[in-house]
């Protein structure tokens, strides 16, 4: 497949699965309700909400709002621009395919924050469900929507030993954050940039040496 089929099938598949899944949790489940995925305590649908950044960070209010989203509107314009040079010179699938999914992640959370306070009713613990495009229109304004999580993996939920210095009888538990499937293929991407590509950034700096 040639290289930008392959990145726009890339963008397209993960915008699919993080949307639908996004829109199923969002009008099926009320705030904070989810299940266990396989009957596994550790891997969770948990269904909550952010107001910022990945994996429920959160950014100055409605004017940090605004920014950030204005930031990965810049971002994804930027790396698309990035790619679009990666194309000409014909760099490796492997380093595409991992631009490709911070893109797709970025544009993801991009759509949440920009439409889903348009076109959804408010989700609220025990209800009820929101709804898609209801009658009284969206809970929020353009930009101001909240971006949906659901993937939540709680390796370890436990209470400290009553021994253990100042800590000991506390609640512990590993990995906290609830994300999704944006997130997900941000960090993938990233990690693979990190692992495999590093190289690709010290030779853009070289080049740019040179000139």
């Amino acid at each position: 497949m040639k290289r930008t089929p392959f990145i726009i099938l890339v963008i397209l598949i993960v915008l699919t699965i993080d949307q639908c899944l996004k829109i199923y949790v969002k009008t099926n489940f009320t705030y904070g309700d989810g299940f266990n995925v396989l009957g596994l305590s550790w891997c969770r649908i948990h269904f909550v909400e952010n107001k910022g950044m990945a994996f429920g960070l959160s950014f100055g209010g409605v004017a940090g709002k605004y920014v950030l989203s204005l930031f990965r509107i810049f971002l994804v314009g930027f790396l698309i621009w990035m790619i679009r040079g990666m194309i000409k010179t014909k760099e490796s699938k492997g380093l595409l395919f991992s631009f490709a999914m911070i893109i797709a992640g970025a544009i993801g959370n991009i759509i949440d924050s920009a439409f889903y306070g348009l076109i959804f009713s408010e989700s609220k613990h025990h209800g009820p469900i929101a709804t898609m495009f209801p009658e009284g229109g969206g809970y929020g304004s353009f930009l101001q929507g909240k971006v949906v999580d659901m993937l939540y993996f709680p390796l370890i939920n436990t209470r400290l030993p009553e021994w253990l210095p100042i800590w000991g009888g506390d609640h512990f538990s590993f990995f906290n954050p609830v994300f999704n499937v944006a997130d997900s293929a941000i960090s993938i991407g990233v990690v693979l940039i990190l692992l495999f590509y590093r190289n690709f950034f010290s030779e853009q700096n070289q080049e740019t040496q040179v000139k």
